[in-house]
């Protein structure tokens, strides 16, 4: 945007699921808890679990191998995987995910998610959380073809929802597929700073927590 151009009105906003409206940190974390309490798993598990994870970047189909060797266990991957499956039984929304969606509807704008994932997962994800009823709807990578950063799946988000991108925002973690893949779909992204760092990227706005939102379109 040029300095003599006015913003558009904002008509409608996109969510990132992991880490955004869903916190990922937090589900993780309390199903390491019980993960090794369960294995008997030794001190530093959790910690390199975590590191190797990498905000869920990383395939937990090499992550628990990993873990199996630098730990000496005497446990089979797919052991692993199966408890790890658990964990999206115990998904909690980030803070505010509620009360920030149900003042962006009251105030008449349409409300998405944009999710890289598998169906299944990720539909699972959104029940726990109690998202699904609360946005106009959902765009979940493996269900679409087409996955984050890719602009097609943010034109299609759009156009699901009947809106421009002059007049959307895209809110998330990540620096590559909520701020720069947004940006390049001519979207304004605000970056919530839950995952990886920036590195580069110059989101339009930098939240605090997701109250933030709201702040960048007051009510009337």
């Amino acid at each position: 945007m040029t300095p003599d151009e006015t913003p558009r009105p904002v008509r409608a906003v996109l969510f990132d699921l992991d880490g955004t409206l869903h916190d990922r940190p937090g589900t993780v974390r309390h199903w390491l808890e019980g993960h090794t309490r369960r294995f008997g798993l030794g001190a530093g598990y959790a910690a390199r679990f975590l590191e190797l994870d990498d905000f869920g970047y990383r395939s937990k189909r090499l992550v628990f191998p990993q873990l199996i060797r630098e730990f000496g266990l005497d446990l089979a991957p797919d052991v692993l995987f199966a408890d790890f499956d658990t964990a999206l039984d115990d998904a909690r929304p980030m803070p505010h995910a509620h009360e920030v969606l149900e003042a962006l509807r009251a105030r008449g704008l349409k409300v998405g998610i944009v999710t890289n994932g598998w169906v299944d997962a990720q539909t699972r994800c959104l029940n726990r959380c109690d998202l699904t009823g609360r946005v106009d709807d959902v765009v979940i990578s493996r269900a679409v073809g087409l996955s984050k950063p890719d602009p097609r799946i943010y034109a299609l988000a759009l156009e699901r929802l009947g809106v421009p991108a002059a007049e959307t925002w895209f809110v998330g973690d990540s620096p590559r597929n909520d701020v720069a893949g947004p940006q390049t779909a001519k979207l304004r992204a605000a970056f919530l700073p839950t995952g990886h760092a920036l590195n580069g990227e110059r989101p339009d706005a930098v939240l605090r927590d997701l109250r933030d939102v709201l702040s960048l379109f007051p009510a009337p």
